[in-house]
């Protein structure tokens, strides 16, 4: 049997098990996805230990993602972004690799149905997740500008992506209505009923994904779809991710219909 899993701390409210098993079972494959829950100072010694028994491969999420960079061999992308979230052990050396990159990109340009080459995008947060998307979107070809509660943080990200600029959150009120992109790499809307961006920013030519999945229709969202804007749910980055990630260790195509089912029914509460 192969083993994946999750490597995070905390890990039981994630739904990447069902999401993935839901892949296994289109295939038939003999697999389980388990969580693991490692106390930090024991991260390296964790992931020394999944190589040893034979796990097939890792997803890592907070607070490991910076982490574990320096336990594996990064690809171009992790290292620039500075996280890994995706570790693959089918080679003599643990691989580090970032799908939330490529994850906010395909949910953005197949849901969204953004052409992200020549756009101009608004990226709302410079933590891990808007290191992610900012690097995703300017390697699509996009003109970035973040920005962020703390300006220092927006900077010192831009820097980091070639061609993008940083902001403080008082300069979305002039960056979005010139803007093609919107996203919402925050939790801003994950708690209360808020939205990051001012709604008389908002306007029916965007494209906005908001990296929140709960509540799956955010007040950014409601209010971008009242301007006319094109909305996209955060389940849909949370999802590819997850099938890069598959495609990867399995080198099968990852089933998206029976992934995305199993991913909404545990955002609905029914599994």
């Amino acid at each position: 049997m192969q083993v994946f899993g999750l490597l995070g701390n905390p890990v039981g409210h994630s739904l990447s098990p069902p999401m993935h098993e839901a892949a296994y079972e289109v295939y038939d494959m003999d697999a389980r996805y388990v969580t693991f829950e490692p106390a930090p100072e024991h991260l390296a010694t964790a992931v020394e230990g999944a190589e040893a028994l034979g796990i097939s491969g890792l997803n890592v999420t907070i607070p490991f993602k910076q982490d574990v960079l320096s336990l594996v061999e990064p690809d171009d992308l992790a290292a620039r972004i500075g996280a890994v979230n995706t570790v693959d052990f089918s080679g003599d050396t643990p691989t580090g690799h970032n799908t939330d990159a490529d994850g906010a990109r395909r949910a953005l340009e197949e849901q969204g149905d953004a052409s992200l080459d020549g756009a101009t995008a608004v990226v709302v947060g410079a933590g891990g997740a808007g290191r992610a998307v900012a690097f995703a979107l300017a390697d699509a070809g996009s003109t970035v500008h973040v920005a962020n509660r703390t300006v220092e943080r927006a900077t010192a990200l831009a820097a980091d992506v070639p061609g993008a600029s940083g902001h403080g959150l008082d300069a979305l009120t002039d960056l979005v209505p010139e803007a093609d992109v919107l996203v919402n790499a925050t939790s801003v809307g994950m708690e209360a009923n808020e939205s990051p961006v001012p709604a008389e920013a908002l306007h029916g030519d965007l494209v906005v994904l908001d990296a929140v999945y709960s509540p799956l229709e955010t007040r950014l969202l409601k209010e971008a779809a009242a301007r006319g804007a094109t909305t996209v749910d955060g389940a849909w980055m949370l999802l590819y991710q997850g099938a890069i990630a598959f495609e990867r260790w399995t080198g099968r195509d990852a089933p998206i219909a029976e992934m995305n089912e199993a991913l909404r029914t545990g955002l609905r509460g029914d599994r």
